[in-house]
């Protein structure tokens, strides 16, 4: 990747797509191999084949799981196989009977050759002995002689273990494999401030702290999220703080945005008062990880005008002409509240601190974080902080949230982010879903691990707002299916969907008060059970929990879109096939109907077979083949995901 200036990053279990342009001058065939050197030294070599995807353009791949994390590195070895070079001409040559003696003379010949290899074992070379024996036997005809040189036996191992000539090498490459989590997971967002607050008779608030917060884990642990996202924890300024609704004034009783950091009471290493203390943080973390989940923890390098880094590192910050700080702005949208951080004015120490500060908080027991806007910070400090982090502990994840220009995106994950937000929130239709799937798992799978959010606690898209329930039902079956990390934000099992005037994210938004909810009094309308069981489709369907394996299929209709996800039992955990197919009414307002088009190639199947998919929704099980006719209803189930069931399965009635 880039001329090896970064190297390709892949994470435990990844089926790693390898290829190769290969070719020589003249007739002759050749051989490719994949020589992979695993973090432990081992080295194992992969037989390379023709792209048959891909016909006249010498392209060679080979497919290989990756199953042990650090640091493997490859290269591509081609030779002359001369084996298969003089078994295609002696084949054609011998019956015909052209040059005879001489075909036969290079058979015994390579025979030699391959008998007096070192590295063949006492049976093979026993076998070519017998074989060389009988093609230099001028007693038998000329049929038999070849024969002996081509028997399957001969033929198994010369294709095991080829003679070769001419071999070159390519250079080395690297590949970093990170754990499993840094790209599949399930994401739960929800602020422990929100999670217990009470509101008293003055009208003041209590606020939820992490011992309230814990409370609410079973909840999300049931329904299969593996990974807990939380905003900033710290003490959050005074001055300019925002009010209810991104207002500029702020009342008494206002709690203020979590990404106003730093007060009296301490900056990006302390914890806000009213959450708990460094051992309620801890307890906190314990218990995230006791109900099998992460704890992911909201990191913005950025500060309040109260910060003590206004004091203490004023270099840190950018002066205006009349002596102040400048706040941050996105024009049209201003942050009063918030000092950017200046890393050009002092990079040495501004290093310096940000790494303390990650080390603080890695030393509680954080091992994932989400990087608020971490496209306004230099790509180089990224780099260099990233690159140590992990020298220090493999295990750290970094999420970053950059909904920004494609380049700056994908450039924060070649320089360390092991996963990314994405554009799946903005990409609605059709074609733009179909774009920009087949983007994420092919074009920039080699080092950018998307994390498909269905909302954030800044983002409520029109396709939500007016959509309903089954605009909420298609986005995170398609989510849950087409990324192997997805996430939602905690109110959105209930339908949140009211948006604030002129904005793109929810009335009332958490950012800026307290929000507690009812869990209990709205379950008969929660969509918590189908969340659930999407989930547990994941964790049941290991292709689901791949990136590079979706292909996009066709229907008649604009509004319904097709993909599948296949994993060959070579991958699979359980030695079986697994392959899925998912097809969404896009259209929340309406039942669709149509013919879909598959091709079974994609997963798994010959062109022209039929099928049987049961869905796994519903239960219901189909017969199926390359066309098949679809009705689905935006008001009850706008999504098949269907497994593909074993050719030995029989149809129920």
């Amino acid at each position: 990747m880039e001329d090896n200036l970064w190297p390709v990053t892949s994470f435990v279990s990844d089926v790693v797509p390898f290829g190769a342009t290969v070719f020589r001058e003249g007739h002759d065939l050749i051989g490719v191999d994949l020589a992979l050197t695993d973090p432990s030294g081992a080295v194992t070599r992969h037989r390379m084949r023709v792209d048959e995807t891909r016909p006249g353009e010498d392209r060679y791949t080979a497919r290989v799981q990756l199953n042990l994390q650090g640091r493997w590195t490859y290269r591509v070895e081609a030779w002359s196989d001369d084996y298969a070079t003089w078994l295609h001409n002696a084949e054609i040559k011998v019956p015909a009977g052209l040059d005879v003696e001489v075909m036969l003379a290079l058979g015994a010949e390579l025979l030699e050759r391959a008998s007096g290899e070192v590295d063949r074992s006492e049976s093979s070379i026993t076998l070519f002995t017998a074989a060389r024996q009988r093609i230099t036997d001028t007693a038998l005809d000329a049929h038999e002689r070849l024969a002996a040189a081509t028997d399957s036996r001969v033929h198994d191992e010369m294709l095991k273990n080829p003679v070769r000539s001419l071999t070159t090498r390519s250079p080395e490459r690297t590949i970093v494999v990170e754990r499993e989590r840094s790209a599949v997971g399930s994401w739960y967002e929800f602020f422990p401030r929100s999670e217990g607050a009470v509101q008293n008779t003055d009208g003041s608030w209590t606020s939820g702290t992490f011992r309230t917060a814990a409370s609410r884990l079973p909840a999300i642990r049931d329904m299969g999220f593996d990974v807990v996202y939380i905003p900033p924890i710290h003490p959050i300024g005074s001055t300019n703080r925002k009010g209810p609704n991104n207002s500029l004034t702020a009342g008494p009783h206002d709690p203020g945005s979590p990404y106003g950091i730093g007060s009296a009471d301490g900056g990006h290493d302390a914890i806000h008062p009213e959450l708990g203390t460094e051992d309620d943080f801890r307890d906190f973390v314990a218990a995230v990880r006791d109900h099998g989940m992460e704890l992911a923890l909201d990191i913005a390098l950025q500060a309040s005008p109260d910060h003590p880094w206004v004091t203490t590192h004023p270099e840190f910050f950018t002066r205006l002409p009349d002596g102040s700080i400048a706040y941050a702005e996105n024009p049209p949208k201003k942050y009063q509240d918030i000092y950017p951080l200046n890393f050009d004015n002092d990079p040495e120490g501004s290093y310096r601190e940000m790494l303390r500060v990650m080390r603080h908080w890695i030393g509680l027991g954080v091992k994932i974080f989400r990087v608020d806007n971490p496209h306004t910070k230099p790509l180089s400090f990224w780099e260099r902080l990233i690159h140590q982090i992990l020298a220090d502990d493999p295990d750290v994840i970094f999420l970053s949230e950059a909904f920004t220009r494609p380049a700056m995106m994908r450039t924060l994950a070649k320089v360390g982010f092991q996963q990314s937000y994405t554009y799946y929130t903005w990409r609605n239709t059709k074609q733009e879903l179909e774009d920009y799937l087949t983007e994420v798992s092919h074009e920039t799978s080699d080092y950018l691990h998307p994390n498909f959010f269905a909302n954030t606690h800044d983002i409520l898209t029109p396709y939500l707002q007016f959509g309903g329930r089954a605009a909420y039902k298609v986005r995170a079956a398609i989510a849950a299916t087409g990324s192997p990390s997805w996430g939602i934000y905690s109110g959105y099992e209930l339908v949140e969907n009211v948006a604030r005037p002129g904005a793109e994210e929810n009335i009332d938004n958490e950012k800026y008060e307290y929000r507690p909810r009812d869990w209990d009094a709205q379950e008969s309308v929660s969509l918590a059970p189908y969340i659930t069981r999407l989930n547990e489709i994941r964790a049941a369907h290991p292709a689901l929990r791949q990136l590079r394996n979706l292909d996009v299929h066709w229907s008649d209709d604009e509004e319904i879109l097709v993909f599948s996800k296949y994993l060959p039992a070579a991958f699979s955990p359980n030695g079986a096939d697994d392959a899925i197919l998912v097809i969404a009414n896009l259209d929340p307002h309406s039942t669709r109907q149509t013919t879909v088009y598959l091709d079974p190639t994609r997963f798994g199947r010959d062109a022209g077979a039929t099928f049987d998919v049961e869905d796994l929704i519903t239960g219901n099980v189909w017969n199926w083949s390359t066309a098949n006719f679809v009705r689905l209803d935006a008001f009850t189930e706008p999504v098949h995901i269907l497994k593909v069931l074993p050719p030995t399965h029989e149809t129920k009635e």
